[in-house]
């Protein structure tokens, strides 16, 4: 059975869907879909029905979108907000932002790699991926597409 309370008790004002929503900068489809998810816990409702917040949901939502800037998936988010529900540390905090820390210099070392790779083909005037016609091409493309005969493609 759903609990109904008034909109306001000793810990301050509940908040509305919308409310909620816009303090936190999410859109209400984002704020149901975590409760349906359990990463917010369903509200009670006013006597009229309507949903009633905590403040801290506010905050509980500025928290999961600020850990999913910071590449965090919604799963990698659900367990340490449950265990910190229930009043008990996530001592593995430390190791999954680590292992996080990890994969973000990989996507930097690949992207650095990536943007080298660019920076080669402006500097070097390439006009095509299949037929470029700039000497000492840097595309890979342009080598194997020339070599190939048709029976190899």
């Amino acid at each position: 059975m759903r609990q109904h309370i008034a909109l306001q008790d000793s810990g301050g004002p509940y908040l509305r869907s919308g409310q909620v929503a816009e303090q936190a900068g999410v859109n209400l489809q984002t704020l149901r879909y975590y409760e349906r998810r359990g990463l917010i816990a369903e509200p009670a409702r006013s006597p009229g029905g309507h949903r009633a917040y905590p403040p801290e949901a506010v905050t509980l939502l500025t928290v999961i979108k600020a850990a999913q800037r910071l590449g965090f998936t919604l799963e990698a988010v659900a367990e340490p907000i449950d265990t910190g529900r229930r009043g008990h540390p996530t001592p593995d905090l430390r190791e999954r932002a680590q292992e996080k820390i990890a994969e973000v210099d990989a996507r930097i070392a690949d992207l650095t790699t990536i943007r080298s790779a660019l920076s080669a083909v402006v500097s070097a005037g390439c006009d095509s991926l299949a037929h470029c016609t700039c000497l000492d091409c840097p595309l890979p493309f342009a080598d194997l597409a020339t070599s190939r005969t048709p029976e190899e493609n």
